[in-house]
């Protein structure tokens, strides 16, 4: 049983957030759904490209996220790109609100998925890069698989 709730199954990553941003802190945040959202989410469709996290009040709400309607659903399906409320504990929210005022530090998802029954997104505190940073770490990327390689070669 146990095992089970601990089964984790990604709906989606964010990959442009590697690239677009400098990663630190990361949280895991709960999802507030409505309808048949989840039905679409475990069928693997959604989408974190543009998504971004926004503090209002002592809340935090995930805005930009795209989960589309389900098909089969019977009733009128929400918004697909409305902004759906993350659940974080109260601590985790002071820490956020202050790097974010302090520092100038965003919010971003990374991953969207389960963790057994429930619905979970990975959020992370990220510094944009500028884009000599950007063609830098592409650069590093590409000496380190071509070490790799010549490894590789020689054995």
């Amino acid at each position: 049983m146990a095992k089970d709730r601990e089964a984790v199954k990604v709906v989606c990553r964010n990959r442009k957030a590697h690239h677009d941003y400098e990663l630190f802190d990361r949280y895991e945040a709960g999802l507030v759904l409505v309808g048949a959202e989840v039905k679409s989410l475990r069928d693997g469709r959604a989408s974190l490209e543009d998504a971004f996290a926004k503090l209002r009040g002592e809340e935090v709400f995930l805005v930009g996220a795209h989960i589309p309607e389900y098909a089969k659903a019977s009733v009128d399906a929400p918004d697909s790109k409305r902004p759906r409320k993350l659940l974080l504990h109260r601590r985790e929210i002071a820490k956020l609100r202050t790097k974010v005022a302090e520092r100038g530090f965003t919010v971003v998802p990374t991953s969207l998925y389960f963790r057994g029954p429930y619905a979970k997104v990975e959020i992370a505190l990220a510094k944009g890069r500028k884009h000599y940073d950007k063609r830098q770490k592409i650069r590093e990327q590409e000496d380190r698989r071509e070490m790799q390689r010549a490894g590789r070669r020689r054995r």
